[in-house]
Formats: structure tokens, sequence, C-alpha cells
């Protein structure tokens, strides 16, 4: 069994830097990162007193929250095309 290589990508996620180990390309890690990046900020400028855990938190909630539906959407999808070819 071959294992698949593994890039280490080196990311700025609000003010602290990360190193993400993972077999996605460099270019994907980077633009993962860039985008909770830029969630954490937007919930920022929305409560600016919230601390960056807290942040953190209300970032992945709405991660979250989107893969939840986009399953929901797919599944859904699904079902269709099912029925369709019925």
């Amino acid at each position: 069994m071959s294992e698949e290589q593994k890039n280490r990508t080196t990311v700025d996620i609000y003010g602290q830097q990360y190193t993400i180990v993972g077999t996605e390309t460099t270019s994907h890690i980077r633009f993962v990162a860039s985008m909770v990046d830029d969630k954490m900020r937007e919930i920022s400028s929305v409560n600016p007193s919230l601390d960056t855990s807290k942040i953190a938190v209300l970032t992945a909630v709405n991660a979250v929250n989107d893969y939840v539906k986009l399953k929901e959407y797919v599944e859904q999808l699904e079902l269709e095309i099912k029925r369709t070819k019925d």
C-alpha cells in the first residue's frame, strides 16, 4: 500500500502562523486557510469585543453549518437523480 505524499505548508490565520500537514496541494491548503482567516476577520468586525477563542468557535460553527447544508443539498439531488432514473 502506497502512502500519499504529504505537503507541509505554513499559513497565517488571524495573525497566527500554523503549519498544516496534509495530502492536499499547497495552493489548496493556502486557499482554505485564507477562507478561515477571512471568516474570522468578518466575525471579529461585527463582534469586536470577542476574544480569539470565541471567534474561532463561531468560525467553526459557521463552517460546519455550511457543510451540513451542502451535504443535505447533495443528498436531495442524489434522491432526485435516483427518482429520475427509476
